[in-house]
């Protein structure tokens, strides 16, 4: 694309978006470019914000670095290297270990993933997958590991992931250079690059 589809507000535009940017520079360094374009229309950058929030809340074994890392591999799926960067660097900065952040394309063999961690990402890219390739073996694995409320956390990850790949993907949104300099660091001996999202 030649320019994003949409020009994201600035952040002083408003004192909306001015508070959506202090929020977001607590958690990420920096506020996303995709929130300053969903601000034209605020309804649709609070009810993100508040479903983010409820998605990435933790509550318990479903860790805030292991639904950084699963959204990754959901964006990867999805082929969203906007929203492949940002996973990367939100699982650094929400606790995962930097063995798996570096060995995630390896997760079926590589020995510091759990069991319970491989069928969880299994299950992410089944889920990301157009068409949908969630079979039974894989529901059925999953079950075997995690119980019904953490399920519904994992899978949220995955729908709000979905949710952005769109976005972002069909927006062209251009990618911040924090995000883009973790994308580099970490993604580009797989051959990352930031695709459309450069401007």
């Amino acid at each position: 694309m030649k320019k994003p589809l949409v020009s994201p507000l600035d952040r002083n535009a408003n004192k909306e978006t001015a508070e959506m940017a202090d929020f977001y520079q607590e958690t990420l360094g920096f506020t996303p470019n995709s929130l300053f374009t969903m601000m034209h229309r605020p309804r649709i950058a609070y009810a993100f914000m508040e479903m983010n929030k409820a998605v990435m809340e933790n509550k318990g074994r479903v860790t805030s670095g292991l639904k950084r890392l699963l959204a990754y591999l959901s964006s990867m799926t999805a082929g969203c290297r906007y929203c492949e960067a940002h996973a990367i660097r939100a699982a650094e900065r929400y606790g995962s270990e930097q063995d798996k952040i570096n060995h995630i394309w390896e997760y079926k063999t590589y020995p510091a993933f759990t069991d319970a961690e491989r069928v969880v990402f299994d299950f992410a890219i089944a889920a990301s997958t157009v068409p949908n390739s969630v079979t039974d073996e894989v529901a059925d694995n999953l079950r075997k590991h995690w119980d019904e409320g953490e399920i519904v956390e994992i899978l949220g990850v995955v729908a709000l992931f979905g949710y952005l790949n769109r976005w972002n993907d069909s927006m062209g949104t251009q990618l911040e250079e924090p995000a883009a300099d973790d994308g580099v660091k970490f993604l580009g001996v797989k051959g990352w690059n930031r695709g459309k999202h450069a401007y």
